[in-house]
């Protein structure tokens, strides 16, 4: 590793929530790409310290910068002692990191499937139970009915990625809708949201495990995807697929739905756009990021030709409140969300994919809409395929809790495009 990997101290991209401990309020550090399963607190006074562990600030840098920012003076030993144990959490950039993450990446290539990391946790990891529980939530929706199928064009649908015991209800509607075409499907391509990668795609060769057994990846259709987007870049976050559950979540309701039997799968992780809701621009007026969404569907377009095939968007609708880093969620603040939301709804209704990305970028994101990319990218991806408007049938909506009081949410919602 290079001088400025041991000397200027870099924050990985890590999950970082707020905690409060014994009535005082930390930042809890944790790596999404479960590279180290360490877990360090760090004391909000120090959060703008972390703010300059940005890979351009060497120790006296990171103490000049944080007197500046706050008025206070830290020791030198105790700012070291914090990147010492940042970098023996693996939280840094650093030749210890790098290490731990070629093992790991060897491990999980080696691997004969990507395993289902949530099963026995977050959903039942034995068949009977888990069928037994997805099959509650889809009698429970018992006033939905399955779609009728034109095979002539794909066919798109939204689902969320909540857990189950929060969104069960919208899964169950929007995959019940879907259940005719789920069956018949030949080709899925999943757009899931990726909450820690920053890469517009992410692809993995591996395949993907439930507890109904293996959906296998379409490996051809994978190698074409990394020759557009190049191997390098398509595979620079593969490891966020191993932890990721925007597509686990997914892929569980999709083998269920398909009474487990297999179908070939092309898994897509989408980073965010969080860029274009400062700078005012669109994918689709930036030239080097429009050429490559239209050349992955191209890809995918050539791949899907006579084959029936579902391209799901997996994400969630808005995040807000204390939970999220914003104000606790009034009655007036919740009109507004719910406002907000069926904007986009209606956007998605119409199959405006431009129109629904101006309606998050005009408030820059302030909903926290952590489905953006993918329900952007299935709409753009079916409307090249169509070669004419689309549009969508909404098909469920829910608004979750998130913390203990009732001041955070999260909003899912289910679509069906045509």
């Amino acid at each position: 590793m290079n001088f400025r990997q041991t000397i200027y101290p870099k924050l990985r991209v890590l999950s970082i929530r707020h905690h409060t401990q014994d009535g005082h309020p930390y930042l809890l550090l944790r790596d999404p790409q479960q590279i180290t399963n360490a877990a360090l607190l760090v004391p909000q006074s120090l959060a703008a310290l972390l703010a300059f562990c940005d890979g351009e600030h060497d120790l006296h840098a990171m103490m000049t910068g944080f007197t500046l920012h706050t008025g206070i003076r830290l020791p030198s030993d105790r700012v070291q002692a914090l990147i010492t144990t940042l970098d023996e959490a693996l939280m840094l950039e650093s030749p210890r990191f790098f290490a731990a993450y070629e093992r790991s990446l060897n491990e999980y290539r080696r691997a004969s499937h990507r395993t289902a990391t949530l099963a026995g946790l977050s959903y039942p990891d034995q068949q009977q139970q888990l069928w037994q529980l997805l099959q509650n939530y889809l009698a429970a929706v018992d006033h939905v009915k399955p779609l009728a199928i034109d095979w002539s064009r794909p066919i798109g649908l939204l689902s969320p990625h909540i857990d189950y015991p929060r969104g069960g209800a919208v899964y169950a509607q929007v995959w019940k809708r879907a259940a005719q075409l789920i069956q018949e499907a030949e080709l899925v391509i999943l757009f899931g949201t990726d909450h820690y990668g920053s890469d517009l795609f992410t692809l993995t060769r591996q395949h993907y495990a439930t507890p109904y057994g293996i959906l296998p990846t379409a490996t051809a259709i994978v190698d074409q995807l990394a020759q557009v987007i190049g191997e390098e870049s398509a595979f620079a976050g593969e490891l966020c697929h191993r932890g990721e559950h925007s597509l686990e979540l997914v892929t569980v309701w999709l083998h269920h739905m398909r009474a487990g039997q297999p179908c070939d799968l092309v898994p897509i992780l989408c980073g965010g756009f969080q860029r274009f809701f400062q700078n005012g621009a669109t994918p689709a007026k930036d030239p080097a990021k429009d050429n490559l969404i239209a050349n992955v569907i191209e890809t995918l377009y050539t791949a899907a030709k006579g084959r029936r095939t579902v391209i799901v968007a997996s994400g969630d609708l808005s995040h807000v409140g204390p939970a999220f880093g914003g104000d606790p969620l009034t009655a007036g603040g919740r009109a507004k969300l719910h406002a907000a939301d069926e904007h986009l709804i209606q956007q998605m209704t119409n199959g405006d994919v431009e129109g629904f990305f101006q309606a998050i970028r005009q408030v820059q994101d302030v909903n926290n809409v952590c489905g953006v990319s993918p329900i952007y990218l299935t709409m753009r991806t079916l409307g090249a395929m169509h070669g004419a408007s689309i549009y969508g049938q909404p098909t469920g909506y829910a608004t979750c809790p998130a913390d203990d009081r009732g001041t955070s949410v999260v909003t899912v919602g289910g679509m069906i495009f045509h």
